[in-house]
């Protein structure tokens, strides 16, 4: 009996599940595939169910966003593993219904976990599936943060993709694991609260990892188990819906997360910061952007009060405070002043 769930979230992507689905049913036999449907109006269900009739799904009754519907769709799969009189799993398995897999991918993770109990979740090297000797820009080969909170991963630094060329093959500590293949122990999860679904889409899995980082539990990249991801088929680069749910979820992340002698200063710096990015989208005559990061300030600050208990609770239950994967730097000021544009050049 499998111990490891792989959960698709599904909205509208009977494309997406018509193409990739097939690679992780026939290269995933470690694991049961579960698909949550997100309310889809496509014949997504239909389809699964004639082509597909092995993978279990679970319908949600509405779209519920990216962590909701995955908070809401893994809290149902466990009930019915109940139901039915089956033990839980031990692992979820977060699979973007855009990724490919390769034969074997999932035996290096599963491996590492099971040989060390304080690792709570991991990410294999996630390369682009269009262009596979690139890594792809969601996860890569692992992720950090920066001293104000910018994300940037081993092989991609803002829009700096590099080539794959086994630079980052040792399994390291990291911030946070991509949402798009994230790797979890089920036990974790719940324990520190699951995904927020708050956050709706975006950076949502950057806050569940730094949950886990600072309360002591261990985050890493295996890169030893290889994902081949398609990318922007939700919300594409340069959408500004996408750039309102980016700076309005890195301001909550901040505020949920971030010790409290570093809050206030943080958050003025990235005032200016979040000013000089809307003037770049006006320059560019994107206007619904620049609009985009003015409205995402006004709906944080509006919001920030509902996200109070959730802070505090972060920062009682903490044992890492900062987090040793975050950097201490710039990564605005090594990247566009020093010209550091890969990961390895930011250590040097």
């Amino acid at each position: 009996m499998s111990k490891t769930a792989i959960v698709i979230l599904n909205w509208n992507g009977a494309d997406m599940m018509r193409r990739f689905l097939p690679s992780v049913v026939k290269n995933s036999p470690e694991a049961d595939v579960v698909v949550v449907d997100n309310g889809s109006t496509d014949d997504s269900r239909l389809w699964l169910s004639d082509a597909m009739p092995a993978v279990a799904q679970i319908a949600l009754d509405r779209n519920y966003g990216f962590a909701e519907g995955y908070h809401r769709g893994l809290g149902l799969l466990d009930d019915v593993r109940a139901k039915a009189g089956l033990p839980p799993y031990d692992y979820y398995l977060l699979l973007n219904s855009d990724v490919e897999v390769p034969a074997g991918w999932l035996m290096a993770m599963l491996a590492y976990m099971e040989a060390h109990t304080e690792v709570a979740a991991c990410q294999p090297k996630l390369l682009c599936q269009w262009a596979p000797e690139m890594f792809e820009y969601a996860g890569a080969s692992g992720g950090f943060i920066d001293a104000l909170g910018y994300p940037y991963c081993r092989g991609r630094v803002f829009s700096t993709v590099e080539k794959d060329e086994g630079q980052y093959e040792d399994v390291v500590p990291v911030m946070w694991a991509t949402g798009a293949a994230l790797l979890i122990r089920r036990a974790d999860y719940w324990q520190v609260g699951g995904l927020d679904g708050r956050f709706f889409a975006h950076q949502e899995e950057i806050d569940l990892c730094w949950r886990l980082r600072s309360r002591g539990r261990g985050v890493v990249v295996v890169p030893q188990s290889v994902a081949y991801h398609l990318g922007g088929g939700t919300l594409p680069k340069g959408n500004a819906r996408k750039d309102y749910l980016n700076f309005r979820n890195n301001l909550l992340l901040l505020y949920k997360n971030l010790p409290e002698e570093r809050l206030q200063r943080v958050m003025r710096v990235r005032f200016w910061l979040d000013a000089l990015a809307s003037l770049q989208f006006l320059l560019k005559g994107q206007w619904a952007s620049f609009q985009a990061v003015w409205r995402a300030r006004r709906d944080f600050r509006r919001l920030r009060s509902d996200f109070e208990p959730a802070r505090r609770e972060n920062l009682r239950l903490a044992v890492l405070s900062p987090v040793p994967e975050q950097s201490t730097f710039s990564l605005l000021w090594q990247y566009y002043v020093k010209g550091k544009k890969t990961w390895k050049q930011l250590y040097i």
